[in-house]
């Protein structure tokens, strides 16, 4: 069964590139434009309002305004040390069911959020500088000193305090994080085979869209002048985020420890590592 949904999966990815590449004769602009909204628009991570998981049921919800959009926090009340936790692509703000259960243990208050177009909050366009956005709006409103982000959510950490220079933030914790952004941009267009015309369209629609180049979009540029205190951990056997890339923004922020695991995969659910990065938040330095 997992192989024919790997074969279908295969079938429909080259499908939708062989599509975006063939409209780019004749509509060049429109495939570009397909090809963005395949690149940012989520396919999982929505929660249904009627379905909550049990852990953020246990959380006092609150839907934050965000412009016209709307941000989904969940925030389990204790004592003013805040932590924020920042999930990534495809996933919402439930993830962090495991780490929550240990973080409690220090009576802090901990806020989760949904992402843009993920859990309940609304939007259809996930990316990095609209999620720093997002991330910003929920720092301002509950202070936290604590930042601990996941994947692509590791990655928005980074570039948030690289973007907005948060005074207010002591440390972050940055889990399975990508560095290089052109390194996820050319594994999707490698995903769907895309042509050369609609792999420079896309290019020029995201400087555009976000007024930076993507060879400069770098998770270890933007840490290497970062004097906070870190800690990133990365898997070996990471099959989504090379573990290379953890290596990369550990060597570039030289007030980070870097925690290399093997055999918890690009999730990093596992209590030893929830309990390390425990004794980082909450541990005298």
């Amino acid at each position: 069964m997992r192989l024919l949904n790997k074969i279908l999966y295969y079938i429909l990815t080259k499908s939708i590139g062989l599509y975006i590449n063939l409209m780019s004769f004749l509509f060049p602009e429109k495939s570009a434009q397909l090809a963005y909204r395949f690149f940012t628009e989520p396919r999982e991570g929505k929660l249904d309002p009627n379905k909550i998981p049990g852990i953020l049921s246990e959380a006092h919800a609150e839907a934050v305004s965000f412009g016209n959009q709307t941000i989904q926090t969940y925030t389990w009340k204790g004592n003013e040390h805040r932590i924020l936790l920042v999930h990534g692509w495809e996933s919402n703000a439930s993830r962090w069911e495991r780490i929550i259960v240990q973080l409690r243990q220090s009576g802090s208050t901990i806020i989760a959020l949904d992402g843009p177009a993920q859990g309940l909050s609304s939007g259809r366009e996930f990316n990095i500088p609209e999620y720093a956005r997002y991330v910003d709006t929920i720092m301002q409103k509950f202070n936290p000193k604590f930042l601990i982000g996941h994947s692509m959510g590791g990655a928005t950490c980074i570039f948030y305090h690289y973007t907005y220079k948060n005074p207010m933030l002591e440390k972050m914790v940055i889990l399975g994080a990508p560095s290089e952004f052109m390194i996820v941009l050319n594994n999707y267009k490698k995903m769907l085979s895309l042509n050369k015309k609609v792999s420079r369209l896309l290019e020029k629609r995201i400087t555009e869209r976000f007024n930076i180049d993507p060879n400069e979009f770098s998770g270890d540029r933007f840490a290497s002048d970062f004097t906070l205190k870190g800690l990133i951990a990365h898997d070996v056997d990471d099959l989504v985020v090379s573990f290379n890339e953890g290596k990369k923004i550990a060597q570039a922020w030289k007030s980070a420890e870097f925690i290399e695991t093997k055999g918890l995969g690009h999730s990093l659910h596992d209590d030893h590592l929830n309990q390390r990065i425990y004794r980082f938040l909450f541990e005298a330095d």
